[in-house]
């Protein structure tokens, strides 16, 4: 047996975690939420966010998910969303298309590529990229399953975000969950594109049905159909009426795309 004060420290101990473990996964984050008037959580600064798709072939639409969330989170004072990709992994899964990011709205001058060699390196990164006031958000784009990211890798992400006041998007693929403490789930799969007035066989603007899995919000909507215009997500109704847009701050006309135009064609 241990010492009456190390028997004290523990119990004080055992008592603090029972605390946390009691907490509302959502508790400490809930003053960054924010909903609009049709219910959807438009995006706060501070939030660890998992967004999953369950197939690769689908990683456009998370990616343009991810990129539309942080786009709203850019500020003069932060002005920069930082993209993290293994190097092997991006030979798959390729990089953001700068002209692309142009057509929708974001300013590719404010994405900064990453590759690291291995899942260390990139955590490392991402806390570090997390903690500079000038990061409005950081997307990590992580394809495969790697034990390093665990409960308390995330956690450590999660704490990090709430403290320097940026968000982080862990894009994740499967229809495998494993246990985070991220503030927010999302399960985004890629709807049809909206029929364009004068031509319903052209493609129109891209939609995402996007699902909340994790997190509660205060009005418990958690499936919603969402469009995309230049001053950002847009909610539709069932008769697939744009409500209004979730975002009013557009980008002031056109700038150059130079996104990833001095990278190596092989990492």
């Amino acid at each position: 047996m241990g010492t009456p004060d190390r028997q004290q420290r523990l119990a004080a101990l055992r008592d603090a975690i029972a605390d946390i473990e009691r907490k509302p996964a959502l508790a400490e984050a809930r003053p960054l939420l924010q909903a609009d008037g049709a219910g959807f959580p438009l995006p706060a600064g501070g939030l660890l966010q998992e967004v999953f798709t369950d197939e690769r072939r689908h990683a456009g639409a998370a990616l343009g998910f991810a990129l539309g969330q942080a786009r709203s989170l850019l500020t003069p004072s932060r002005p920069a969303v930082i993209y993290l990709q293994l190097a092997h992994e991006a030979q798959e899964m390729g990089l953001p298309y700068g002209p692309g990011l142009l057509s929708f709205g974001f300013d590719p001058a404010a994405l900064v590529l990453v590759r690291v060699a291995n899942m260390t390196e990139l955590l490392w990164a991402a806390e570090e990229a997390i903690a500079c006031r000038a990061v409005a958000a950081v997307v990590a784009d992580i394809a495969g399953q790697h034990k390093l990211l665990d409960f308390t890798a995330s956690r450590r992400l999660g704490l990090r975000s709430a403290n320097a006041g940026a968000s982080m998007l862990l894009l994740r693929y499967g229809t495998g969950r494993e246990a985070s403490a991220a503030h927010l789930r999302w399960r985004i799969t890629p709807a049809l594109s909206a029929t364009r007035r004068f031509d319903a066989l052209a493609p129109g603007a891209p939609r995402w049905q996007a699902q909340l899995e994790k997190g509660i919000l205060d009005n418990q909507q958690t499936h919603w159909l969402l469009g995309w215009t230049h001053h950002g997500f847009i909610i539709r109704d069932a008769a697939n009426r744009a409500l209004f847009p979730a975002a009013d701050a557009a980008l002031s006309g056109p700038v150059p795309a130079p996104l990833a135009h001095r990278l190596p064609a092989t990492a």
